[in-house]
Parts: C-alpha cells; structure tokens; sequence
C-alpha cells in the first residue's frame, strides 16, 4: 500500500473514531466507564500523527509507517481499554509511543540525496 493511502486511511478512520466518541452508543459506554479522557487522548495522538503521516508520505514513508503502527499500538490500546476497561491495554500504550519517537526521529535524521545517473 502506497504511503498516502495508509495517511488517508488513518486520517479517514481517525475522524470516525472521534465522531464515535462523541456521540451515540460509543459515548454512552465511554461515559459509563468514565474514559471519555482516555478516548479524546487516542483520537488526539492518532490524528496527529495521520497529518504528520499525510507530510510523510511523499518525503519519508517508512517514518508515515512507524506512526501508523504507533497509532495502532498507542491509540488502539487506549481505545481498546476505554472500551472494555480492560486495564492491561495500558502496559502496551508505551509500545505505541516508543514507535512515535522512531518515526520523529527518522523527520531528525538527514536525508541522502538521490543518485544522479
């Protein structure tokens, strides 16, 4: 899959997770179990990094692809753990975020040029 695809999909998927979040059945659940914080940090980290990985994806793909599967680590457990109150999802968030740093530190490290010829 192309990198531009994986950001839209992150971005199209990040957008549906915040809406669900916010209203219907989701919220209902959320706020029973009082995880409407854990929620709006999930969506925040994954939306964030589906723009930074929308940025990526033309100039250093392999880094849109460490912060999509950070997003799947970080901001899945803490879906995951909202949603079931399941709560050692939350030893697997740090996972996640170390994937997050990987990726901004390939954005850190120069770039060779391309060959000529």
């Amino acid at each position: 899959m192309p990198a531009i695809t994986l950001a839209a999909l992150l971005g199209f998927t990040g957008v549906v997770l915040g809406a669900l979040g916010a209203h219907g059945p989701v919220h209902e659940i959320l706020s029973r179990h009082a995880a409407l914080a854990i929620w709006q940090t999930a969506v925040f980290y994954h939306l964030v990094h589906a723009v930074g990985s929308l940025w990526a994806a033309e100039r250093r793909p392999v880094t849109a692809w460490f912060w999509a599967a950070g997003i799947l680590f970080f901001s899945g457990s803490l879906y995951t753990l909202a949603l079931t109150e399941i709560r050692w999802m939350g030893a697997v968030t740090p996972v996640g975020g170390l994937l997050f740093l990987i990726g901004w530190a390939l954005v850190l490290k120069p770039q060779r040029p391309p060959k000529k010829g």
